[in-house]
């Protein structure tokens, strides 16, 4: 006669509810801390190169292409070299350039970086602007979409980074590289500017930056403006001999041929070019070591909950080995009470495997927040196949070691068992 394991597997459930909940949590919080480190080294990975897509070729100063990158596309406060003015006039005039606009960085306006640049590459890389028109004036902004500011608003422009102080004075300079005797704690760099247009959404750092034309951040620092004396007009062309320097150049090219002819001929002496998505692989390959130092850190403390929960369930039942014993007197065969032990533990496994799948989501979410607050790099957490294969490996870990316990019951005398208690 067959017999169903089911009543038993309930009655042993509800005897110890609070033992089996924690058992299951430990479980959970082991899948989700596993899901939450896989799930986020890859949104970082996503979200980082997608941050890079508008910017084709960098053209900059000889240097880290790494801080390059850093400071260009990721707005992030990094001391970097001028391109000279000669040479970054033969790069924004190159006719393999689709076009080419210089960046000029190092200045904040309410707490935003503030990036002088030209019209073409707001538009480039906003796709059109949600409001507002394009600066035409110098004394104009478009805004990123995080920006607090209508249209229309003045602004009051820094000298250096935000949050810099007198300690800052390097990472202040590093944009503009030219030291027009402000202090780091000066009130204002130059006049102050208008908001007259802001970006469409990008899930870069941008949507937080203050977007001017390329002139005023030259004018403020006493570098010129790249145009004849008394001319009001931004933008290209820029004359050869009065070209200020700049610490980047974004260049789209105008063909794939063009691109690699542009990065060969822009590698001298004098300058570095590069393509952001080379130097983001070479960034993924470290950051990919540290990513298995983390995933094998995470297994060992996943086989350290399993054991903690192992020899927590051998306690349990070792509690209950009269009634088992019971059973055994009353006509239960050895392999239905190994089934119920087996059950009982595998029950406890996949609960919590597939209560850390959400977990392990939410925890890699709330990351991404943070993360995103901090950088302006938006992070998208999805959960795929590692994860649910990550999932899946603990499950069958669990289940070949809750065979220790199963047969641990099924080899006891049914006579000791008796005697017990």
């Amino acid at each position: 006669m067959r017999m169903n394991p089911f009543p038993v597997l309930r009655a042993l459930f509800a005897r110890n509810p609070l033992t089996v909940i924690l058992f299951t949590l430990l479980v959970a919080l082991a899948v989700g801390l596993g899901i939450a480190i896989t799930a986020q080294e890859r949104a970082l990975r996503q979200g980082s190169a997608r941050a890079a897509d508008r910017f084709d070729l960098i053209v900059a100063a000889p240097g880290s292409q790494t801080d390059l990158l850093f400071s260009a596309v990721y707005l992030r406060p990094t001391a970097v070299e001028l391109l000279s003015g000669p040479v970054a006039h033969r790069v924004l005039s190159d006719p393999d350039a689709a076009f080419a606009a210089p960046l000029a960085l190092g200045d904040s306006v309410a707490g935003s970086p503030l990036v002088g640049t030209t019209s073409a590459f707001v538009d480039h890389l906003s796709q059109g602007l949600a409001e507002g028109q394009i600066f035409t004036r110098i004394d104009q902004a478009v805004v990123g979409a995080l920006v607090e500011a209508r249209i229309g608003a003045p602004l009051a422009v820094r000298h250096g980074h935000a949050g810099d102080h007198a300690g800052g004075a390097d990472a202040d300079h590093a944009g503009d590289g030219a030291d027009d005797g402000h202090a780091a704690d000066d009130d204002h760099l130059h006049e102050d500017v208008t908001v007259v247009g802001r970006m469409k959404p990008t899930g870069t750092p941008w949507d937080r930056a203050v977007i001017v034309p390329v002139e005023y951040v030259w004018m403020a620092h006493a570098m010129g403006t790249g145009h004849a004396l008394g001319e009001t007009r931004i933008g290209p062309p820029w004359q050869a001999d009065l070209m200020p320097g700049v610490p980047a150049i974004v260049v789209k090219p105008a063909s794939i041929a063009a691109a690699y002819g542009l990065r060969s001929r822009y590698r001298s002496l004098e300058s570095t070019a590069f393509f952001p998505a080379e130097t983001l692989v070479e960034l993924y390959a470290v950051m990919a070591d540290g990513a298995r130092i983390m995933a094998a850190l995470t297994l060992a403390a996943q086989v350290l909950v399993v054991t903690a929960v192992l020899a927590g369930v051998l306690a349990v039942l070792d509690l209950q080995r009269k009634s088992f014993a019971v059973l055994r007197a009353l006509g239960a065969e050895a392999r239905f009470v190994f089934v119920t032990v087996w059950l009982y533990v595998a029950v406890m496994v996949v609960g919590g495997a597939l209560l850390g799948l959400p977990l392990g989501w939410a925890a890699s979410e709330l990351a991404s927040r943070i993360i995103s607050a901090q950088t302006g790099i938006a992070l998208v957490v999805r959960l795929g196949p590692p994860e649910l294969a990550l999932a899946g490996l603990l499950v069958a870990a669990g289940l070949c070691l809750a065979l220790i316990p199963a047969i641990r019951v099924f080899r006891q005398s049914v006579v000791a068992g008796l005697r017990l208690g």
